[in-house]
């Protein structure tokens, strides 16, 4: 917290504060009780233990932007832009590296010589919307296009060189990429498909967009 802020400000942030500390906390209550007796593979290798260690690091990525932004606030630069450019940068890693997780969890026979491979342009996306009720289709659909999300939403705004929603996209597929063939070469049991880069790197432009009135401009 910024001591120097009015007393005011400082109860403002308190308040929006103690709702996101108690709904983190519940998150995680909720998350770890399946966690107890599977071991450290339940922590690591599975979506529960993945969103239980997702919040609470919470607090240890909040420590890390106030630290960041600190250390280069004592370095001269500008307060508002060193406390944006932490916030980015600990934000692209925080809300970027458990959904790749995720997306890396096996499947039901890892190490197997299955390998699947879909290459043609909405075949997936396609069997998706037909084979199960709406409200599955949208939550994989919108689930892919959230994987890359924050890295497109705090990219260009952190980075001037990225400030282009052309550029984001760019980024995310080629992140999407690196995700889908990893998958394959770890053999993992999954898809490796191209509507899901699709969808990685569409979430990431759109996040991108909306991002756009913080984005750092190129110094004329």
């Amino acid at each position: 917290m910024d001591h120097t802020a009015p007393p005011a400000r400082r109860t403002r942030r308190a308040l929006l504060l103690a709702p996101a500390l108690l709904a983190a906390a519940a998150v995680a209550f909720l998350a770890q009780r399946p966690l107890h007796h599977a071991g450290w593979h339940g922590w690591v290798g599975t979506a529960n233990g993945i969103v239980f260690l997702t919040v609470a690091a919470l607090p240890v990525a909040a420590l890390a932007v106030r630290a960041l932004a600190g250390r280069r606030r004592a370095a001269g630069v500008e307060p508002g832009w060193a406390r944006r450019s932490a916030l980015a940068e600990v934000g692209m890693v925080y809300g970027t590296l458990p959904w790749v997780r995720m997306i890396l969890l096996p499947g039901v026979d890892p190490g197997g010589p299955r390998r699947r491979v879909t290459l043609v342009p909405l075949h997936d996306i396609a069997e998706i919307v037909g084979a199960g009720p709406p409200a599955t289709a949208v939550a994989q659909i919108v689930g892919n296009m959230l994987v890359f999300a924050v890295l497109g939403f705090l990219a260009p705004v952190r980075f001037a060189a990225l400030a282009s929603v052309w550029r984001v996209l760019a980024l995310g597929a080629a992140c999407s990429v690196l995700v889908e063939a990893a998958q394959y070469v770890l053999r993992l049991d999954r898809v490796s498909s191209v509507d899901d880069v699709l969808l990685n790197a569409g979430g990431a432009a759109l996040a991108a967009l909306a991002s756009r009135r913080w984005w750092r401009r190129p110094a004329a």
